[in-house]
């Protein structure tokens, strides 16, 4: 399984998911960086995602919706803070309305993705989310972000076997 460990600091307000791949930092950087790559596994299965603008630089922003079970389109945005390829991303994750605004209705979080070699052609990346406040994380967690990112990331190993494969026939 991809994900490796889940730490939940509630008094440090934070949530980290830390997942290793079978691939080169550079390969799992892709990931984020490739807009088509990223909508198909930033979602859960159940809500894939649909990258309705990305711009990966600092500044920056990613919009994005989700399409549910029933048609329903939850959206959501990152503020893209910090950019550093191969190795880290920072952004502020926000949930938006249907126009693509901040709905500030829900709590704002900041990702920290962290990608390094742990080994030849392995790679771990952790995604490091920290809340303002203990009732926003608990908001956040409440609404299932830990279970939605973990089934997210488990998609992760068959798009880089693709690639691996297709490397191998070349």
């Amino acid at each position: 399984m991809t994900v490796a460990n889940v730490e939940k600091d509630l008094d440090g307000l934070t949530l980290t998911i830390t997942t290793e791949f079978d691939a080169t930092p550079e390969r799992v950087w892709q990931l984020w960086a490739d807009p088509r790559q990223l909508e198909r596994w930033w979602g859960p299965p159940t809500y894939p995602a649909t990258m309705d603008s990305h711009e990966l630089r600092p500044g920056g922003r990613v919009e994005y919706h989700m399409t549910g079970p029933t048609g329903d389109e939850p959206r959501g945005l990152w503020e893209v803070l910090e950019v550093d390829p191969p190795r880290l991303i920072v952004f502020r994750d926000l949930f938006a309305d249907e126009n693509g605004n901040p709905n500030m209705e829900l709590p704002a979080m900041t990702g920290t993705v962290t990608i390094e070699a742990i080994g030849q052609n392995r790679t771990q990346m952790s995604i490091k989310n920290s809340f303002e406040t203990r009732a926003a994380m608990d908001k956040v967690l409440a609404m299932g972000v830990e279970e939605g990112m973990t089934q997210a990331l488990s998609q992760i190993d068959a798009i880089l076997a693709e690639s691996a494969s297709n490397v191998g026939a070349a």
